[in-house]
């Protein structure tokens, strides 16, 4: 049954809250193990991404040109997913047979609250809260490239664009888009073993943001690790996995431009916690599951809090 397991391509992350907030396009611990692959042979994959994520910060934060303390988010998130793997030899561009090309597109819907102590021209208080429920930025990777090492190894490649396609308006806690292009160059390796059924995979990114034009404040690079470490068994006809997921996230560069008057705000955070997945057949048609919840601990100068993934996957 291991065979049968396709490595999947796509990536789904959606905002917290605003860039200038301490978070970026990349959702930590969004991408991390096998079903998040490259598939090396012609595939078309429909995918559907729920997300959940509930934090809080108690010290202050610029917010869409507001300064902001106390603050607490809700975020729920639908996407959609479409990624193809054509039926393109690889060796006409001068790579060999081991090699293999897809793309994707997600379109995200997002549904935000956030409620924070907001300064004001005269150092005095209020609470604020706001919400948005509207598309998102839609995430665009044309280039995704697999090598397929052995049968049980495959290093990936791929370069993701972050359109500033959500709603966004300055002086508003909460926004679904972050009004700027982010490029997301990304290197993986998945190992999973064919005979032992462990898994164990890593993934490794760089987020390149361009500046919010609106209030002039351009975020520094961050950097990600994602992993898995997993074991699958056969389990009702299907392949059942169960491990343990992990992400690190630092700002690796400090923040520039007018707006950024709280200085370089190089946030970090670390997270960690179950993983189950499930793989089977319904006809023809592969069908994938994974769920996730990941605990944020050891964050500085940006949201802590708690996130559900749940990923459901038809392979054609």
């Amino acid at each position: 049954m291991l065979k049968k397991i396709s490595l999947l391509a796509c990536l789904f992350s959606l905002p917290t809250m605003a860039e200038e907030g301490g978070s970026g396009h990349y959702m930590p611990g969004s991408m991390s193990s096998f079903i998040d692959g490259v598939p090396p042979t012609k595939t078309l994959i429909v995918r559907l991404n729920l997300l959940e994520y509930n934090g809080s910060y108690a010290n202050q934060l610029p917010f869409s040109g507001l300064t902001a303390g106390n603050v607490d988010v809700t975020s729920k998130a639908v996407g959609f997913t479409m990624l193809y793997r054509p039926d393109f030899d690889l060796t006409s561009v001068g790579l060999d047979k081991d090699w293999s090309y897809a793309f994707s597109a997600t379109l995200p819907y997002v549904d935000i609250n956030v409620t924070a102590d907001v300064m004001t021209a005269k150092s005095s208080n209020f609470r604020k809260s706001d919400s948005d429920q509207a598309l998102g930025d839609i995430i665009l990777m044309p280039l995704m490239l697999n090598q397929n090492i052995s049968p049980d190894l495959n290093i990936n490649y791929r370069i993701a664009f972050y359109a500033p396609t959500g709603s966004y308006e300055v002086g508003k806690l909460a926004n679904t888009g972050k009004n700027f292009w982010t490029v997301e160059p990304t290197v993986a390796a998945v190992y999973l073993g064919q005979k032992n059924g462990i898994e164990a995979s890593v993934f490794a990114g760089i987020d390149f943001n361009a500046e919010n034009k609106d209030t002039q404040y351009k975020s520094g690079a961050q950097a990600h690790i994602d992993g898995t470490l997993a074991q699958h068994f056969p389990l009702w006809g299907g392949l059942a996995g169960v491990g343990v997921s992990g992400f690190y996230y630092k700002q690796i560069t400090g923040d520039s431009g007018e707006g950024a008057t709280f200085g370089d705000l190089k946030a970090k955070t670390v997270g960690a916690g179950p993983v189950i997945s499930f793989v089977s057949k319904i006809g023809s048609t592969d069908v994938m599951a994974e769920f996730k919840w990941l605990h944020e601990f050891s964050t500085k100068k940006r949201v802590q809090g708690d996130t559900l993934f749940l990923k459901v996957v038809a392979k054609f």
